[in-house]
């Protein structure tokens, strides 16, 4: 099995995330890259505080392979009407860069390990919610091996897409 980890992104992965969004693995989900301006000024804001969303290499063996972000739903309340979750509730998306690692079912152990260890690190958080295109079914299979469920569909303006909402909520704690 390979070890997965996660470091807090840095500027200095911005050409590395740049090239990732511009494969069609992950463009086709992501949609179109631009220029590597457009990705800092994207990304910069989470990087340098002004946007609550934190953003994570996924290290595979030590090696980058892709990037993983979470944030509170409620910090972005047009998206919070939008899915109707409650308070206290993450949301997270991610892509493997790495096209050589697709299929093998590490999507599933990074989104399992991810929401175990950074997710669910903060106290409140209860629930962990994630919006795959309904056409992507590989990412809906690993959200669903992962824990997830599926709650409901709803087209997301942002793209004019059907997604699939699914949930992960924190495990009782034990008696």
């Amino acid at each position: 099995m390979v070890v997965v980890g996660f470091r807090p992104l840095r500027e200095d992965d911005l050409p590395l995330v740049h090239e990732w969004l511009g494969r069609e693995h992950v463009c086709r989900w992501w949609g179109d890259r631009g220029e590597l301006e457009q990705t800092i000024e994207h990304y910069g804001p989470s990087l340098d505080g002004r946007d609550p969303t934190d953003l994570y290499a996924i290290l595979a063996d030590g090696r980058e392979v892709g990037m993983i972000q979470t944030y509170l739903v409620a910090d972005y309340p047009d998206y919070a009407r939008l899915v109707g979750v409650e308070e206290d509730v993450a949301g997270l998306d991610l892509f493997i860069g790495d096209e050589r690692l697709l299929g093998r079912g590490l999507g599933t152990h990074v989104i399992r390990t991810f929401v175990a260890e950074v997710v669910f690190a903060r106290e409140a958080t209860h629930a962990c919610v994630a919006d795959p295109d309904l056409e992507n079914l590989a990412s809906l299979r690993a959200f669903e091996k992962a824990g997830f469920v599926p709650v409901r569909e709803f087209v997301d303006p942002e793209d004019g897409k059907l997604h699939a909402l699914v949930r992960r909520n924190r495990a009782p704690a034990p008696p």
